[in-house]
């Protein structure tokens, strides 16, 4: 049982190195800093916001399936995104008519 615990927290410690790898870069899943910055607003609180130009051109370029590998990790809570929240955003932005991971 004790194995089976330290290998569990060696996967998530290699798993949370790549977030942070990836994240730390220029981009992550091709969404640059400053699309991940604009569309804050729309994918975390109570009373997310409409996605503005900036995030929605920024959402066009993105990489939408590398999104959904994070979408059930529980990555994206840590950081105070919703997932769900996320996979509206290119319905929203009308970057496709639906999206579904």
């Amino acid at each position: 049982m004790e194995a089976c615990k330290k290998q569990v927290l060696i996967v998530v410690m290699m798993v949370l190195g790549m977030v942070m790898i990836q994240v730390n870069a220029q981009s992550f899943c091709r969404m640059p800093k400053d699309g991940l910055k604009a569309c804050l607003a729309s994918v975390s609180g109570d009373n997310p916001v409409d996605p503005n130009s900036d995030c929605c051109s920024a959402i066009a370029k993105a990489d939408l399936q590398c999104f959904c590998r994070y979408k059930d990790s529980g990555l994206l809570s840590l950081y105070g995104v919703d997932p769900n929240k996320c996979m509206q955003l290119p319905v929203k932005c009308k970057v496709v008519d639906s999206f579904h991971c």
